[in-house]
């Protein structure tokens, strides 16, 4: 069902100039798992490093903030400055500078499963559509994938450049942890927030769920567009040309399904769909994975 590397498919020619990719000293990383907040602190990054302004296309926000397994190096290296590259790669993977500003946000993985669960069945053209939650979350779970790349950040969650962070306390503190990014970020940044409410008020407006969602429909606009009126577009970079152009082919009788990259974004959703055993059971499972550390410990009151 998955693949057995924690970061997903990646093409083998860009998994290998990632690799070597030597990571700029300005550089800054947003890294998660799928579905744990990925998104949302692209949106909190760019407005901090831009005073509030939000992205103004979904084109502007790929090329300001790429996805570096999707869109390989030349998006890194004509991304707009200052600037957040998104990536899902695990620590043993990517590239690391000690200049460089990494980024990790963690979620309870009971959350984590049901957020992958309904992106990989509901998206269009997936060969998930009609597998059942109970045997996506146990494949999920023995396959580990979550586990794993969590294990490999979190062992590096004090160098003194990386960032680690979780969703749920990103949720009920959400200026809060605007601080502390501003501050990681730069102490220019920091004291910006603290001595210009305006900014900070439209930081947290434009980061909101309501307002990301927004950028689902641009999404959908986009990936309705015909291949030819792709190529054609003189104002998009090949990179992303070549990622928009090959896209899976919908299958005779496919409906179009909302893109849904802002989902939810809540924390317990997993009650709704978990049985009692069956929590129980990913509980002692997931605790089996992390053994030897006190990850679980971030979690003890979910």
């Amino acid at each position: 069902m998955f693949e057995d590397k924690p970061y997903g498919p990646v093409e083998d020619d860009v998994l290998e100039a990632v690799r070597k990719y030597k990571p700029r000293p300005d550089d800054i990383f947003i890294v998660t798992f799928a579905r744990c907040g990925t998104t949302w602190m692209q949106h909190i990054v760019h407005l901090i490093l831009h005073k509030g302004e939000p992205f103004e296309s979904f084109l502007e926000f790929n090329r300001a903030s790429p996805f570096l397994e999707m869109t390989g190096l030349e998006a890194v290296e004509n991304m707009p400055r200052p600037g957040a590259i998104k990536t899902h790669l695990p620590f043993t993977v990517l590239p690391f500078n000690q200049e460089a500003k990494y980024i990790y946000i963690a979620r309870n993985p009971k959350d984590c499963c049901v957020s992958n669960f309904y992106h990989m069945t509901t998206m269009r053209f997936s060969p998930m559509k009609d597998i059942k939650f109970e045997d996506f979350s146990e494949s999920f779970l023995q396959r580990e994938i979550y586990s794993k790349h969590l294990l490999s950040w979190y062992k590096h969650r004090d160098d003194p450049n990386i960032l680690f962070l979780t969703f749920e306390e990103m949720k009920p503190d959400t200026r809060g942890i605007i601080l502390k990014v501003a501050k990681f970020l730069g102490s220019q940044y920091y004291d910006m927030l603290r001595l210009d409410e305006e900014i900070m008020n439209k930081i947290i407006f434009h980061s909101s769920f309501d307002e990301m969602k927004k950028l689902n429909k641009q999404m959908d606009v986009f990936a309705e567009k015909d291949p030819e009126e792709i190529k054609k577009d003189p104002s998009m970079p090949d990179y992303l040309k070549k990622m928009f152009l090959n896209r899976p082919k919908p299958m005779q009788g496919e409906t179009k399904t909302p893109i849904s990259f802002v989902r939810k974004g809540i924390i317990g959703n997993w009650k709704d769909h978990f049985t009692h055993d069956q929590a129980r059971h990913f509980d002692e499972k997931f605790a089996e994975s992390v053994k030897d550390t006190d990850i679980m410990k971030i979690w003890k009151d979910l």
